[in-house]
């Protein structure tokens, strides 16, 4: 349960993620925590208004201000727009709101209408595609079709929404590079402003885990979703996109320097170290220090918070903890880990068990950070696990 401390410190800047669980179907392949009973909407919501001002209370001594705001799920396009406009009031009446943050929706592309975003902060939405297959998408369970996903952008734009992430997934059972070259052009086609791409994974207790299982498919060879990747991040590179994380492109407009101003400003700050809240059932906080999450149950998760109790659970961060989370995080994007970031100790830990990858041109390092390669890419989980420390 809760302890008696504050969340976070000392006017910290935050991002702020609310989990909307909700789901009209689940996807065969997803391990996030979704229910499908739409008539506990307007109790959840109810539940994250009132853990907002059970925070608020908590934290009164420690005031935070918002940087980015992320609606997830799940999927929140599900929820009415009477719920959407009951819940951003509420997150700009207790929280101190930076006029320019980044307010990110996660939305189906067919639950996209005509001026649903007229009366919400919502700057950036975010939509997963998955594919450009009308077949694959069957196979997913995923309620959209490709047209779906192609009048989605196209009302968004109409509506003035100038900040599109789009989601790919690539590596599905029986699928050629043709057909993955393809699903880029039709991506790309949209001209996003972001897009995601990840590699289709099988996790334990879901309904893709099981047909593996069954041996109904097969997972996707290694060197066809190496060669995938590799496709990827030429193609996007080559249309004008910044390859700023390991799964993650952001456009760069003509004639820009530096970084993109379309990268994801929420999930960057996962990737280095900045303090998040987050509400609802199965969301994480993290303040440097420690890290809570509430339970993975809406209904013990409604009830708690009924009851006047904010029902997460706290894991104290100790200084290894924090070096490897940094590892696993900061070494993902473009910049890398920042050394000047790390005490003595770990930074001298750090360089020892990175020059053999150094040596071999899988890891650099520019000036005070040190990042993966193009080739480190590729074996970027077994990098970082050897410069783990715990």
């Amino acid at each position: 349960m809760g302890s008696t401390r504050p969340l976070l410190h000392n006017n910290m800047k935050a991002g702020l993620y609310i989990h909307i669980p909700f789901c009209a179907s689940r996807c065969i392949y997803c391990g996030f925590y979704s229910t499908v009973r739409p008539e506990l909407h307007d109790r959840y919501v109810d539940a994250l208004c009132r853990e907002m001002l059970l925070l608020r209370d908590r934290m009164a001594n420690d005031p935070i201000s918002l940087s980015t705001i992320y609606l997830g799920g799940g999927t929140p396009s599900q929820l009415s727009a009477a719920n959407l406009h009951k819940l951003f009031a509420y997150i700009y009446k207790v929280f101190p709101v930076d006029p320019h943050a980044e307010v990110t929706m996660e939305c189906n592309p067919d639950d996209i209408r005509r001026h649903m975003f007229s009366h919400l902060p919502v700057n950036r939405v975010s939509m997963g595609a998955q594919t450009f297959n009308d077949d694959r998408l069957r196979f997913l369970h995923r309620r959209h079709t490709a047209n779906e996903v192609r009048r989605a952008v196209e009302t968004l734009r109409l509506d003035g929404i100038g900040n599109i992430s789009v989601d790919l997934m690539f590596g599905f059972p029986d699928e050629t590079l043709a057909d993955w070259l393809a699903d880029i052009r039709c991506a790309l086609a949209l001209k996003p402003e972001h897009l995601s791409a990840y590699g289709l994974m099988i996790e334990e207790g879901t309904p893709l885990y099981r047909l593996w299982e069954q041996g109904t498919i097969r997972e996707a060879d290694e060197q066809l979703s190496l060669d995938m990747y590799d496709q990827l991040v030429d193609r996007l590179t080559a249309a004008g996109y910044e390859h700023y994380e390991i799964s993650n492109f952001a456009l760069l407009p003509h004639g820009h320097q530096g970084a993109s101003p379309y990268r994801s400003r929420h999930n960057s700050s996962y990737w280095h170290d900045v303090p998040y809240i987050g509400l609802g059932a199965a969301a994480h906080s993290y303040d440097r220090l420690t890290r809570h999450w509430n339970p993975s149950n809406i209904m013990r998760y409604i009830e708690a918070i009924e009851r006047g109790t904010l029902p997460y659970e706290e894991e104290r961060i100790d200084p290894d903890t924090h070096y490897d989370d940094l590892v696993t995080t900061a070494l993902r994007t473009r910049e890398g880990i920042d050394l000047n970031m790390l005490d003595e100790r770990h930074r001298a830990f750090l360089l020892r068990n990175a020059s053999g990858y150094i040596d071999r041109q899988l890891l650099r390092v520019d000036g005070h950070h040190l990042s993966l390669t193009r080739q480190g890419i590729n074996i970027s989980s077994t990098i970082m696990s050897d410069l783990m420390y715990v």
